[in-house]
């Protein structure tokens, strides 16, 4: 497993961010445009992750490394939770226990990501959704903070507009899911502004500006502690 470079809080000119999990990099993206200096890590290889990236097992690296960072962030796979998978019968490992547990050890803040079919298994989430910021998706993700960082719910708009079912093409006057075996990858890369990714990835994402709001309430947080001391 290669150790990251200067691995020590506040080495760099920027915060240092572990992307953990962090498949073709929705979540780095939004962390980087907050101002982060993100680092990925994700056991399969992910030639489209567009920042830093070690391939290896997260959980470990988070053991390894994670204590060396300013901010982590985790998303452990969703499939054991989500509707898609229970619908074809799939299993797979639940590892949002193990994550928590792997972040509390580093003693660094932290946020973990699952969705909904997962928020019960998440200690205080706060749910963010598109169309809080603007995006033509609802797309709900949950989030668990910890490691002394919290989050204020933001304002969660009516859904107002119809969503096409999961995985079918989005009429017009829809929101898509872009969820499971879905059409119209473009659209999909424009609505939730990933141009880099494939279906692949665009499935399990999370749109880049969820994680630059939680990315920049962090950094408000550290601003107003230096103020206060």
């Amino acid at each position: 497993m290669a150790q990251p470079t200067d691995n020590r809080p506040g080495s760099s000119p920027r915060p240092r961010l572990l992307d953990a999990f962090c498949c073709q990099g929705g979540a780095g993206k939004g962390y980087r445009d907050a101002g982060f200096e993100v680092t990925g890590v994700d056991k399969d290889p992910q030639p489209r992750y567009p920042l830093a990236f070690h391939q290896a097992d997260a959980i470990d690296f988070i053991g390894a490394f994670g204590a060396g960072f300013d901010f982590i962030h985790a998303s452990p796979p969703c499939q054991h939770d989500t509707d898609c998978q229970r619908i074809r019968g799939n299993t797979h490992p639940d590892l949002i226990g193990p994550t928590r547990e792997a972040l509390n050890a580093t003693g660094r803040p932290w946020a973990m990501e699952n969705v909904r079919g997962a928020a019960a298994k998440l200690r205080n989430p706060v749910m963010l959704c598109g169309t809080t910021f603007g995006l033509e998706t609802y797309r709900h993700r949950f989030f668990e903070t910890g490691g002394g960082f919290t989050l204020t719910p933001p304002e969660h708009p009516e859904h107002t507009v119809p969503q096409a079912k999961m995985g079918r093409p989005v009429p017009p006057g829809y929101f898509g899911q872009y969820v499971g075996n879905f059409s119209g990858v473009q659209a999909a890369r424009d609505i939730l502004k990933v141009p880099w990714m494939n279906r692949d990835g665009i499935r399990e994402c999370i749109p880049p500006a969820y994680t630059e709001w939680i990315g920049r309430a962090f950094l408000a947080s550290l601003a107003a502690l230096e103020v206060a001391a």
